[in-house]
């Protein structure tokens, strides 16, 4: 219960900010007509384990937890895992959804076509961080407003992301798997297993999640790096003791460890290419809970093959769901899941009551705290330009 109250505060405020003005675009496609809305929610689904917890809400069977409140409202909710192929469940409410609820976990793609079909879409919501799986420039071109939960789980990713970094350092997987295989060899472990002390750290953006992760890794003793296109406020970075490179080809060789913490977009899509990983240090450990295609996929199996990429973990894939034959699952020296870090029951309360308070501010025509803004007025988000 206390977990839940802490959650719900800081949720509380999360939201709590924001300018109640709306411009004249905002309330032309926002401003709630009277009547029932349709609101589609695509999610991932949990079966057995929907039941296991009461405030699992981020599944399809617990809907975020907002079905009861919208239905006793007379809006019409719908949730659906099916969001791929051309019979998918999604696309029969295209048409005349007003507002579609996606979760990065499990993304519902919005493509130009998928937009120039909803005649009636006037949202878009992420439920989480991160809404790249949309057509960002065609909902601007089209009068929509995107928006999503703003650092409802920057803790839960960057907590993540330091476990990863341990079990890359630690060679712990190897370990894990001769156990759980009857087996016992402490050399076929310890000949590539390392400390963190000492090793230099760097992370390709220091948003709010770059920034949480420097801060849980000072006390590891590390040698601290961040590229970003802004610099941390000066004060937090001489506490944080991380050294800003504004060059990040200059930062990539010097570094034991990177971590993947930028958008994607058009210009960090397939960044980490061939010749961007050649520059990288050999035996490199690379962790990734960004977006799997700011990867180029073939050249990181290449790498970890061959040993110049010592160690690859993450949670994020492209596409989503991951396909049984992606390579990545089966290549050398990584630590992989299924996108997870994002999705703690601590997150899902977070990103549940703030989906709630956007729709509640929808359907009063009011406007959203300003950092949910993904798309506003035709405008995108300054880390999507």
């Amino acid at each position: 219960m206390a977990m839940k109250r802490a959650a719900t505060s800081a949720v509380r405020a999360l939201t709590s900010s924001g300018n109640s003005a709306a411009s004249s675009v905002f309330t032309r496609h926002l401003h709630a007509s009277p009547g029932s809305k349709k609101i589609v929610g695509v999610f991932y689904t949990a079966n057995e384990y929907a039941s296991m917890n009461p405030n699992f809400v981020g599944c399809v069977e617990n809907a975020l937890g907002i079905r009861e409140w919208l239905e006793s409202q007379g809006h019409q909710y719908i949730v659906t895992p099916d969001k791929d192929g051309p019979d998918c469940e999604l696309d029969k409410h295209i048409p005349d959804l007003h507002v579609l609820i996606s979760t990065p976990f499990h993304p519902a793609y919005v493509t130009a076509e998928r937009i120039k079909k909803a005649k009636n879409l006037q949202l878009l919501l992420t439920a989480g961080i991160g809404s790249d799986h949309i057509d960002l420039k065609a909902a601007a071109d089209a009068g929509l407003t995107v928006a999503e939960v703003t650092g409802s789980n920057v803790v839960s990713v960057a907590e993540d992301e330091l476990m990863r970094i341990l079990i890359l350092v630690r060679n712990f997987l190897p370990g894990y798997h001769q156990v759980i295989n009857g087996d016992w060899n402490v050399a076929a472990i310890a000949h590539r297993a390392y400390d963190l002390e000492g090793k230099t750290v760097g992370t390709v953006g220091a948003g709010r999640i770059g920034r949480l992760l420097l801060q849980r890794l000072k006390p590891f003793n590390c040698n601290l790096l961040y590229h970003d296109r802004l610099r941390i406020d000066p004060e937090l970075e001489s506490q944080i003791g991380a050294t800003f490179e504004e060059d990040l080809d200059a930062m990539l060789p010097k570094c034991d460890i990177i971590v993947i913490n930028t958008p994607l977009t058009e210009k960090t899509k397939g960044l980490f290419n061939k010749e961007k990983i050649a520059k990288l240090k050999k035996g490199v450990l690379i962790v990734n809970n960004a977006r799997g295609a700011i990867m180029d996929t073939q050249a990181v199996v290449d790498a970890c093959s061959s040993g110049h990429i010592g160690g690859y973990s993450g949670d994020v894939w492209y596409p989503q769901p991951a396909p049984k034959d992606h390579p990545w699952r089966y290549m050398p020296n990584q630590a992989m899941t299924p996108h997870i870090s994002g999705t703690t029951i601590d997150a899902q309360l977070r990103y549940a009551a703030g989906v709630k308070d956007m729709l509640e501010r929808y359907f009063e025509g009011e406007d959203f705290p300003a950092q949910h803004y993904i798309v506003k007025d035709g405008e995108l988000a300054s880390q999507y330009r």
